[in-house]
Parts: C-alpha cells; sequence; structure tokens
C-alpha cells in the first residue's frame, strides 16, 4: 500500500516556457536536494523524491504548482514538517508556499487546540457572542502601572488581556514580577465584577526560560499565555503547547510576515494545527496591508473543520477603533475575538468606561 503523501502548493514566478523545469526543480530541492543522476537507488526515486502533482496558470508569468512529498522525509514534528515543505525553496525570492494538504496521521499527532473555540466560551460563559481582547502596552511600564491598567481593562468586562508581544522580561518589568501583578489585579477585578477575564502573559526567550515562566503562570494561577511562533520556533511553539495543557494559547504573528508563507496558511493553519487556541493576525484597514480576501481566508482557516482538531478563535488587531466593531462583525461573524489595544488604552483615565463600552457593543451586536 502506498503511504499518503503530503500535497504542498507553492506559487512561483516563471516564464511558460521555464515552469515545468521550476516545478521538477522545486519537487528535488525539497526532496531529495542533489542531482537525480546522483541516485542509484530506484526505492529513493520510488519513494522520496517528491513528485510534481500539477501546474496551473494562475495569471501570467504566475503559476500555482502542487508537489507531493513523501510523509517519510517529515515526522510530526514542526520544525521538520516546514523544513521539508518550505526550506531551501523559501530562500528563492519568487516562490511562496501557499497551501498544503496533511495525512491525518499529522492531526492526530500534533493535536491542534487544547481548548479551542467552544472550551474557551465555556470558560468566559460566552456561548454565541464575540469575544473581545486587549493588549498591555507601552513598553517601558512597570508591573505596577501595567497592572493598574489591566485592573482597569477586566473591570470593563474585556474578556481576554495579553501583554504586549514587545514586553517579554525586560528590567522595567521583569517577567515573574509582572506576571504576579497583573495576574492579581485581573482577579481582584474579577471579584469584585464576577467577570471571568483571562490573562496572557508573553512568554519568551529559550525553552528553559519558557518553562521557567510557564512554572510560574501556574504558581500564580493565571489562565492563559502569549507565544510568537516564529520567534520562538514553532518546535519549541508547539512543545510549550503541550506542557501547558488547561492553558489557553495565544499566537502571535510577529515575524510571520518573512516566511513568504500564505497568511491563511501560516496564521490560520499551521499555527492551529501546533496547538494555538487564538491566533493574532492583522486586520484589513488597519497598521497592516492584509486585504480583506486574506482576513477571511485566515478566520475560515482557523475555524473551518479540519479533521477531529479544534477549531481555533481567529483574533483580528492592529488598529482596530471602536467605531468599526458592527462593521467587523458583519463581516467575520460571532466566531471571533477582537482586539483592540491602544484606541481603548488612549481613553486613559476612563479606560474602564471606554474598555465597557467595546464590550456593550460587542454584546449588543450579537443579541441582534
Amino acid at each position: 500500500m502506498t503511504e499518503p503523501r503530503i500535497l504542498a502548493t507553492y506559487h512561483i514566478t516563471s516564464d511558460a516556457h521555464h515552469i515545468e523545469q521550476r516545478a521538477l526543480g522545486l519537487a528535488i530541492e525539497q526532496s531529495v536536494e542533489c542531482p537525480l543522476d546522483a541516485i542509484n537507488d530506484p526505492a529513493i526515486l520510488d519513494n522520496i523524491l517528491g513528485r510534481v502533482e500539477d501546474i496551473a496558470e494562475l495569471a501570467p508569468g504566475r503559476y500555482a504548482v502542487q508537489i507531493g512529498l513523501a510523509a517519510a522525509t517529515a515526522p510530526a514534528e514542526p520544525g521538520q514538517l516546514l523544513n521539508m515543505l518550505f526550506g531551501n525553496s523559501s530562500i528563492q525570492p519568487d516562490i511562496a508556499l501557499a497551501d498544503i494538504a496533511l495525512p491525518n496521521s499529522y492531526l492526530e499527532a500534533f493535536g491542534g487546540p487544547r481548548v479551542g473555540l467552544a472550551g474557551l466560551r465555556a470558560r468566559l460563559g460566552a456561548p454565541q457572542r464575540a469575544l473581545t481582547a486587549s493588549a498591555l502596552k507601552p513598553q517601558g511600564l512597570s508591573p505596577d502601572a501595567l497592572a493598574s491598567l489591566a485592573h482597569r481593562l477586566a473591570s470593563g468586562g474585556v474578556d481576554l488581556i495579553k501583554d504586549d508581544h514587545g514586553i517579554a522580561d525586560q528590567a522595567f518589568s521583569p517577567f515573574a514580577a509582572r506576571a504576579a501583578a497583573v495576574g492579581r489585579a485581573v482577579r481582584d477585578a474579577n471579584a469584585k465584577t464576577g467577570g471571568r477575564t483571562l490573562y496572557a502573559p508573553h512568554v519568551s526567550g529559550t525553552l528553559d526560560d519558557m518553562r521557567r515562566q510557564l512554572g510560574i503562570i501556574r504558581n500564580e494561577g493565571i489562565g492563559a499565555l502569549l507565544v510568537a511562533p516564529m520567534i520562538v520556533g514553532l518546535a519549541n511553539f508547539h512543545a510549550i503547547v503541550n506542557e501547558a495543557a488547561g492553558l489557553v494559547v495565544v499566537a502571535h504573528p510577529a515575524m510571520a510576515g518573512a516566511a513568504r508563507i500564505a497568511p491563511p496558511l501560516l496564521l490560520g493553519r499551521l499555527f492551529r494545527l501546533f496547538g494555538a487556541d487564538i491566533t493574532v493576525f492583522p486586520n484589513f484597514g488597519g497598521r497592516f496591508a492584509y486585504s480583506t480576501d486574506t482576513c477571511l481566508e485566515l478566520a475560515r482557516a482557523a475555524r473551518q473543520p479540519w479533521g477531529e482538531l479544534n477549531a481555533c478563535i481567529p483574533t483580528p488587531a492592529g488598529g482596530i477603533m471602536l467605531h468599526r466593531v458592527n462593521e467587523l462583525l458583519q463581516f467575520y461573524g460571532q466566531d471571533v475575538m477582537l482586539l483592540i489595544g491602544g484606541s481603548l488604552l488612549a481613553a486613559r483615565e476612563q479606560l474602564t468606561e471606554q474598555a465597557s463600552r467595546f464590550v456593550n457593543k460587542v454584546a449588543d451586536y450579537g443579541q441582534r
């Protein structure tokens, strides 16, 4: 019985005369990585060599090339999987990894989101409405100052408060002190309001650093964490997901744009596959250049049925303003978490009131 193959789709810039040669070169580069006449073992040519499955013209000078890759070359480990999908070829400026189809064994091995959309809704007591999030910033604030912001956001009813991804383990806000201070502030606000706000500290550094930080999170009774998978490495990200069982894992997109992997695939599917419960991404019309089509495809990739994997929660962010809430909920639907950071913090002394307006606006839309 032939072992099922990984199907990887690439977008390649090429003229029509050379596209078949380019496709074969890509299949070789992502599998045996040597001239075919250097291989004298027929089993390698039959079983290991990548196969060109399809070539389709997308536009003049632009092609979609589907390559079948042997699963034997990519055990269910995130780093090696990505290496076989796009390792050397990512260095070529005219190739992008657009999509993949994986055998079910990979879904079973990686496991996907441990909490997922339904689990997070249950924890927050929000079975139907869209969810809300905000971020602690700017860098430079002390743990107590960040805790004060978190208390006001939680008092306003925001579902999830995360560290800004630039806040790590700096001298002005050491991880241990910050996690303890913000964790207490959020618990205090929840006790006073009856809310269920979660706090997600940013876990970063080496794998040893992240494990130490994960221990602090557990000791402080904190229910979530933020990780930037492309900064710490996908293998380390997946390791932390496995060790953070029971905690909500938020994936941040920092450095994702350097990979030339289609955002719906990387942020919507691969982050989900490796265990992100929440995937943050740049919203259209904000500070970044994602299109409406890309955002919609990414949200669908995070939520749509995929084997037995839990749905991941798409979380558009980046310059979202309160007046856009209705527009965005109409666009994404209710299975989304809207993240408003800076425009809430700009309210300063009225932060709690502005956070409450945000929460109520989202809740009111869900009752229509």
